[in-house]
């Protein structure tokens, strides 16, 4: 199974700005055993909610046309803690691009309220580079992946 944590995405410009929002509920299996009896979305995985939303942006910038790899964690600062029934939002913004490589700013905030920034660099990586044991396919933007981005660029096929 592949964890998505995002939902979908609300607000898209490509090469430029993007905008998901993952809605926490209690059913979620990562809650069940996460601080028994206050169960929170850990900040961990607020981190990687903004790296999916960055990733997408992203790769969406280069065409899809090759893995884009969360390079380095720039910075982060989580200041509380989202639980069930919160919605969480990751607001992206690319900060600069080239062929190499990637550099991503981002807010996240919890029922509309600031709660975080993270700032992230990504690596590009094309057939040509690939490590030994890696597939090479593109693995990262999955079909599931895929079906977010589609959701904001068009609605009407959204599931």
């Amino acid at each position: 199974m592949r964890w998505v944590w995002i939902d979908k995405f609300v607000a898209f410009e490509s090469g430029s700005h993007g905008s998901a929002v993952k809605n926490v509920s209690l059913a979620e299996e990562q809650l069940e055993n996460h601080f028994p009896g206050y169960p929170v979305m850990p900040p961990s995985l607020m981190i990687e909610g903004m790296a999916q939303t960055a990733g997408i942006l992203v790769g969406e910038a280069r065409g899809f046309g090759e893995n884009v790899i969360l390079a380095k964690i720039r910075s982060a600062r989580i200041d509380r803690y989202a639980v069930p029934g919160d919605q969480i939002r990751y607001d992206a913004k690319i900060e600069s691009i080239d062929k190499a490589a990637a550099a991503t700013s981002g807010t996240i905030s919890i029922n509309g309220e600031p709660a975080g920034t993270v700032d992230l660099m990504f690596s590009h990586v094309n057939k040509s580079m690939q490590a030994a044991g890696l597939p090479d396919h593109n693995f990262v933007f999955t079909e599931q992946f895929m079906q977010l981005f589609h959701s904001i660029k068009d609605p009407a096929t959204a599931g």
